[in-house]
Parts: structure tokens; sequence; C-alpha cells
């Protein structure tokens, strides 16, 4: 890859914060955005806006057409059977929120039972408590190992005769671990247990094929993967999204109200009610487009040569430092602690250096409760990195280090 190029599309990678080049390590919380995802933002706003499908007009046919073409190439890119499994959501939250509470509430009862893991992000853990609250199932959560892999003894040993759902991440986003989804769910079926995947982790570094994987859902966002934000897709085989109960009601996922009766409109419609974020759904279109021209291997090798560099260079040349997650295969992110240095006070003073990176739980308190830490700092790369900046990180944690330990 012509890493400079790359580097071209992204115009905020020209900033400068404290009269220093930014380096941009966050993108595990959201990627930057490319010039054609922009301009195709842009070029819906002034050409193209008007409400989709509830218009006869040619601004709203247009503007519908453009969203439909994004749920094709969405459908596509992940391989489903069909764009009738294709929903689009407000991102990965709002779709785990979705099968939580119509699959969830239509799978599990009380006495029942749904395994977690414990490297889960708050929202594929939150939404089942909610649940669980008013059911009164069970959760019960897998372990990881030292190295940060799931334990996949215990996971096997969990399943009984009230087991009824898995809920599972691709890949964490604090240990970089890719688990072994594939493995998992051929298990899960194996006792006639569907299971849901949080992909928001795995879609910007890996190529994703729901058929093989045979996900019964599969949940990701745009905005990690060089996308709009406030776009998300929620993938559900057709056999279960037809016998779920919509999860919100209002325009768009209804064929006719009455005040006796409302029948629902077909799918993937039924679960996209009100008004959709029609420009963002047709952006992430060119950010797939943009991905598939880099290669996802590419982009995914690219990092990988990062990851390996940084990760041995911080390991050898910086004392004290101690990096959470060391699984084969992980994605690339690296969190980290020095000593008994405070996250918050490297984070913020990495800041000063014009470095960006994350520091705190990272929506993720059980995972850091299992490591015996509150939090940690955690950089990630992406495919506009380059190893100068990687030199500059080390250079700025070498000095950084060298001022709180001072």
């Amino acid at each position: 890859m012509d890493i400079q190029k790359i580097r071209s599309e992204f115009p905020i990678l020209e900033r400068r914060l404290y009269n220093r080049p930014l380096i941009y390590l966050d993108n595990t919380a959201t990627s930057q955005t490319p010039d054609s995802v922009v301009k195709a933002i842009v070029d819906s706003y002034t050409t193209t806006k008007a409400n989709v499908h509830r218009g006869v007009h040619t601004l709203s046919q247009e503007a519908t057409e453009l969203q439909e073409n994004a749920r094709r190439r969405v459908k596509e890119w992940i391989n489903a059977a069909s764009t009738s499994e294709v929903i689009f959501t407000r991102g990965t939250t709002e779709a785990l929120n979705l099968v939580a509470s119509s699959f969830g509430g239509m799978m599990l009862g009380e006495g029942d039972e749904l395994i977690l893991t414990v490297m889960e992000h708050h929202a594929n853990i939150v939404p089942w408590q909610l649940l669980r609250d008013r059911i009164g199932f069970t959760i019960r959560v897998v372990p990881v190992t030292e190295d940060g892999q799931l334990d996949m003894d215990v996971y096997r040993g969990l399943f009984n005769d009230r087991t009824r759902l898995v809920s599972v991440c691709h890949a964490s986003n604090v240990l970089g671990t890719v688990n072994p989804v594939k493995e998992m769910i051929a298990y899960a079926h194996s006792h006639d247990v569907p299971v849901v995947v949080d992909g928001a982790q795995a879609a910007p570094h890996l190529h994703i094929d729901v058929r093989d994987l045979d996900a019964d859902f599969y949940a990701f966002s745009a905005h990690k993967m060089y996308g709009p934000t406030g776009v998300g897709v929620l993938y559900g085989k057709e056999k279960w999204l037809e016998k779920m109960p919509p999860y919100q009601g209002g325009g768009e996922m209804i064929e006719s109200v009455s005040f006796e009766k409302t029948t629902f409109a077909e799918l993937p419609y039924k679960f996209e009610a009100g008004t959709p974020d029609f420009i963002g759904i047709s952006a992430l279109s060119k950010a797939i487009d943009f991905m598939d021209a880099l290669g996802v291997e590419n982009i995914a090798a690219h990092e990988h040569e990062l990851l390996e560099y940084t990760t041995r260079r911080m390991t050898e040349e910086i004392p004290g430092m101690r990096i959470f997650g060391n699984a084969p295969g992980k994605c690339a992110i690296i969190s980290f602690l020095v000593g008994n240095i405070h996250h918050y006070d490297m984070g913020m003073l990495l800041d000063k250096l014009g470095i960006a990176v994350r520091t705190g739980h990272h929506c993720a308190q059980p995972l850091m409760h299992a490591l015996g830490v509150e939090g940690v700092v955690r950089a990630s790369f992406a495919a506009y990195n380059t190893l100068e900046e990687c030199e500059a990180f080390i250079a700025a944690l070498k000095r950084v280090t060298a001022i709180l330990e001072g």
C-alpha cells in the first residue's frame, strides 16, 4: 500500500496539536474518514436530500436508491444471503440492544441461561442485564487465560439443557484478541443454541463472511471502518428476523395501522422505524469501497507490522511496561501501563506531544476487574498510520515516563 497516498485522503492528519504533528492512535474508538466518504455526504446534502421510501418525487426516489444500493453493498461485503437480512441501525450498540430486546425476549425465560465472555464491551453486557432483570434468567461468563484468550474448555463446559443463547465479541476492544467465533458458533449450534456476534472491532480488520461463520446475528459500526458516525449494521438470519417482534414502533416499519390492529412491514423494514440516517447509510458504501480498494488483508498486514514493531520496542526499551493481551493473531491494539503511572496522566501528557491515545476502562469494566486494574492506556492502528509515527510514539512514551517517574 502507498501509505502517503492513503494519508493524503485524510486531511485531518495534517493537523498540528501544541505545535506538533497529530499522531492519531485512537482508531479502535473511531477511525478517521477519507475524502471519498465526506464527499458522498456533502453530495447527498447538496443534491439529493429527501426522505426515503416516502415520496414519488425524483429526490426521494434518488435518495431511496442510494440507501438501498448501500444495503446491497453491505450484503455483498459480508456475504449475507439476502438484503432482507441487512438492517441499518445507529451503531453496534443499538444493534445489540435490538437483538437483546426482540430476540432475547423471545428466546429467554425464567431459569434459562445466557453465555457471555469477560471481555465484552458494555454494549454486549448491559442490554442483557436489563432483560435479565425483567425475566429472571442467569448470565454465565467465560473467563480469559493469562495471555488474553478465551478459556474454551470453560466455554464448552458452560452448556447445559438451560442454555438458550450465546453473545460474544469477535475481537476484544482492549486485548485485541480475535476470538475463535466460527468454532464457538459451531459448538453452540451442536447444542441448538444461536449465537450473536459483536463485530465492532473485527469489521475494520478482518474479512467478514457471516455465512461462513454461520452467525445468527452479526453487528458492526460504520465509524470504526472509515465511515460516518451514527450508522451501524445488524445482520440477522432471515429465519430469526421473521419470527422476532419489532424493536421500535413508528413510521416505515408498518404496513397498515388502525386503532384496532397494526400489521408490520416486510424485512428488513420491520426493524427500521422512523427516518434513518439515509445520508450516512449511503456514505457507508463509500467506506466499504475504500477498504476494498486497499484490500482488507493488506490493511491487516500493514497494521500487524506496526503492532509487532511497536510492541517489541515498548517491551524492550521501556522499563515497567505491562502490555495486556498477547494472543496470537490479535488486532492492532496495544493496551498497556507503565510502572505505577496512572493511565490518565500518561494519556494527558501524550496529548501534549500531539499523540491521541485512549485511556480508561474502555467500556469493559468486568475485564478490567479480571485484569486487576482500573484502566489502561490504549494505542490502536489503522491503514494510515506509519512506522515513523510509531517511532514518535515510542519516543514520547519514554519522555512521559521519565517525567512522571522522575
